[in-house]
């Protein structure tokens, strides 16, 4: 890695000097929605065995049946959103 002068560096604006941050910043932000992702990847995961859970019990609680598919279903939109998000502000 070449360093910039240090005079340079003085002079930069502070338009400048976020420009030259902009690539990292969006490599970090790329990051956080990929991790958001794993994690609704998890949730998905626990709402699925929320549901089977749920429907293997005496007597049933349809209630409680109907929520956890709710529930399964509102992460599963939010993980398909957040990646075309990720899809549409990082594209390769």
């Amino acid at each position: 890695m070449k360093l910039t002068p240090y005079s340079k560096l003085l002079t930069l604006s502070k338009e400048g000097k976020e420009q030259s941050l902009a690539p990292s910043r969006a490599a970090e932000m790329k990051q956080k929605a990929l991790h958001e992702v794993s994690k609704l990847d998890v949730a998905i995961a626990e709402k699925e065995s929320a549901i089977k859970e749920a429907v293997s019990v005496y007597p049933l609680d349809f209630d409680r049946v109907i929520k956890a598919q709710d529930d399964l279903a509102l992460s599963e939109r939010r993980k398909r959103q957040l990646n075309e998000l990720v899809a549409e502000l990082f594209p390769k």
